[in-house]
């Protein structure tokens, strides 16, 4: 602006953002960063809340597991570096291996979902990451560019709760194509899911889906639904922040024994994941 005011002749923008020292300019973009030569990733969705605890790390094993039921290669990049738990819920107790060249293979589940994790790497899976925010940053950049992700059609991005660095190291580094974002019927957790919502749509990935968890426990004997939590507010929700695909969880005790089994592939949630994996699957045979 003082530069306009002096009379100062401003310099036409050339695009190219690495010889320009301008830091402020809005048309400065982050490269993405690049696959290996050895992988193929064709869409990649980032399943994201605006808090812990409202089971999105489940949620995006179950939505793994039902496009994988489909006959997608799909994959699975646990981005939660503090707080792994994706090879767990896949029974996955074997380490990754290198080639020794910079390249790391993925472990792959009893179904065929590949999964990457920190906790694939670590000596034990109860160790803890006590790491700051560009180590962790680097992490998830390294499980892009250095694992070996062969011909996926799929993969999914476990988030770690909040807005914070992995957030917009991942959405800013890697080809996010879309999100889906995961509440709990409650009012706080739905604003704060909004969010994390809202900062999405500022850097242009749409949202295709919401998953409200916990939405409500299902009597076995006299088979009424109720809400533990509060009314279910995923439908409103939704409507708000232009969402087009709503899905409702139960609280089920059923999930808890098959995760702790490492049986998370084994659990049918009744189609109650179809509409978001249909409007997934439109998009991408759309383009």
């Amino acid at each position: 602006q003082k530069r306009r005011e002096k009379g100062e002749k401003m310099s036409e923008c050339s695009h190219n953002c690495s010889s320009c020292g301008q830091k402020d300019c809005g048309s400065r973009e982050i490269p993405k960063e690049q696959l290996n030569e050895f992988s193929r990733v064709k869409k990649v969705i980032g399943i994201v809340s605006g808090k812990g605890g409202v089971g999105k790390s489940l949620v995006t094993s179950m939505m793994a597991s039902a496009t994988n039921k489909r006959g997608f290669n799909t994959a699975v990049l646990d981005a939660d570096i503090t707080g792994p738990s994706i090879p767990r819920m896949f029974g996955i107790k074997e380490h990754a291996l290198g080639d020794g060249k910079n390249h790391i293979f993925p472990c792959r589940s009893s179904n065929g979902v590949d999964i990457m994790s920190i906790n694939l790497l670590l000596e034990s899976d109860t160790d803890p990451v006590v790491w700051r925010g560009p180590v962790i940053a680097g992490v998830v950049k390294q499980f892009w560019t250095e694992v070996v992700w062969k011909d996926i059609d799929y993969m999914y991005v476990d988030m770690p709760p909040g807005t914070s660095d992995v957030f917009l190291t991942v959405f800013q580094s890697l080809p996010v194509d879309g999100i889906v974002t995961v509440s709990a019927p409650q009012e706080l957790v739905a604003m704060i899911v909004g969010k994390a919502v809202n900062l999405a749509k500022s850097l242009e990935v749409p949202v295709v889906g919401l998953v409200e968890n916990m939405a409500y426990f299902k009597c076995d004997e006299c088979g009424k639904e109720h809400h533990i939590f509060g009314e279910p507010q995923g439908a409103a929700v939704a409507e708000k922040y232009d969402i087009p695909a709503v899905a409702t969880l139960p609280m089920d005790p059923t999930f808890a024994r098959l995760v702790d089994e490492g049986k998370v592939e084994a659990y049918e949630v009744e189609g109650a994941l179809d509409g978001i994996i249909d409007q997934i699957v439109a998009a991408s045979e759309a383009e």
